[in-house]
């Protein structure tokens, strides 16, 4: 299934590594909030030092718009290293330029040095050639192990495979092989939950479910267009008004496969205390807004989750932010995490959904990268994934 070559595929020995991780972590105050993306590179990581290699690393944190912001500092992330791993974890105020290659040189076998973070340079996102070949010359071997940026074709993403040895690292496969399999050769019924507050970011996903999918069960703020679509009026609710056609378009085209919500939760305001009331889906009244899938909802959508064999899940089912509107996220967790299915979920919103129901144990997979999983639904290729050599 994954055709690319990997670190296991390389003589690893004793080389200088660049490793392009995903250390894209929430900070606060200098500390590391959510380690998720940490931990999931790890084993590469290890892996590497094991093979006595020289571990150099290099990731982007926020958008720091190609200037240094010292807020988005990966030293932060540098220093919670060092608790995870045994080995000397060093850091560099830059990821190219001489103090970068200083810091290079002086990396004995064994160690780890992070770079600073690839985008307080505007090239980063150019995929600048000049950018990429500065990366390269730092090390013998590129690992990429970055799933959640392989939807982009930056300089430290993709740029830099042009000019070393690139493979993928642990993460990167294992990525790819769930979300690959799922849409290929998944275990049926195979459904799909799509949520999240705007469809147009999901339409090419649904086209490309559409003839692969057995359902595909939509929540969130995606409901509400394909709702205004059909003709019902949604009172203040968000909806992406340039995508309508399009939309009613995919609900003719998708007849019995697309379920949408039976009843809903409606607010008169958009904030946690609102004032909610469930309804059967239908016209919402003036000034009030959808904000949530209701009760018969979760049930209807749960029938179909508990006889799935796969089922993949991207987006919340409302304004799960707000504890009064999570009701319907969280029910729908539930029910995808004691199902017997092969559960992927998605990245983003969801992967904190799960892990807020402390049922994360029980998904077959959650995905470090919400953007690179969707389009991966959708059918696109990675430039990230493309550009390492095929096995």
């Amino acid at each position: 299934m994954f055709n690319k070559k990997t670190i296991e595929d390389m003589d690893i020995k004793n080389k200088r590594v660049l490793v392009r991780v995903d250390f894209n972590v929430p900070i606060k105050d200098g500390k590391v909030g959510d380690d998720t993306r940490i931990q999931a590179a790890l084993p590469t990581i290890k892996f590497l030092l094991n093979q006595n290699a020289a571990v150099i690393l290099c990731s982007h944190l926020g958008r720091p718009k190609g200037v240094a912001d010292s807020s988005l500092s990966l030293k932060p992330v540098a220093e919670y290293l060092k608790r995870l791993i045994p080995n000397p974890v060093y850091f560099v105020e830059d990821c190219i330029g001489t103090a970068a290659e200083k810091a290079t040189r002086e990396l004995k076998k064994g160690e780890v040095l992070v770079l600073e973070n690839t985008r307080f340079h505007t090239e980063e996102k150019n995929n600048d050639p000049e950018m990429a070949k500065q990366l390269a010359d730092l090390a013998d071997i590129y690992v990429n192990d970055a799933f959640g940026s392989a939807h982009r074709a930056h300089a430290s993403t993709e740029g830099v495979a042009h000019f070393l040895p690139a493979v993928a690292g642990f993460l990167m496969e294992k990525e790819i092989q769930f979300l690959g399999q799922a849409i290929t050769e998944p275990k049926r019924p195979f459904i799909a939950i799509l949520g999240g507050a705007k469809i147009s970011d999901k339409i090419g996903v649904i086209r490309n479910l559409l003839d692969k999918t057995d359902f595909i069960l939509i929540g969130g703020g995606m409901a509400n267009t394909l709702f205004k679509a059909m003709g019902y009026p949604v009172g203040d609710s968000l909806v992406d008004d340039d995508v309508l056609d399009i939309a009613r378009g995919l609900v003719k085209q998708a007849g019995q496969k697309l379920r949408l919500p039976i009843d809903i939760v409606i607010a008169n305001k958009f904030a946690n205390d609102a004032e909610k009331k469930v309804m059967a889906t239908g016209p919402i009244p003036e000034n009030w807004r959808i904000l949530d899938i209701g009760p018969d909802t979760v049930t209807a959508y749960g029938k179909i989750i508990k006889g799935a064999g796969t089922v993949v899940w991207n987006g919340p089912m409302g304004v799960f932010e707000f504890s009064n509107f999570a009701e319907g996220t969280f029910a729908i967790a539930k029910v995808v995490a004691e199902s017997n299915a092969v559960s992927i979920i998605g990245g983003g919103d969801s992967a904190a959904a799960i892990k807020q129901t402390g049922l994360a144990k029980k998904i077959t997979h959650i995905s470090t990268g919400g953007g690179a999983s969707l389009e991966m639904l959708e059918g696109k290729e990675l430039p990230g994934l493309v550009a390492l050599m095929d096995k």
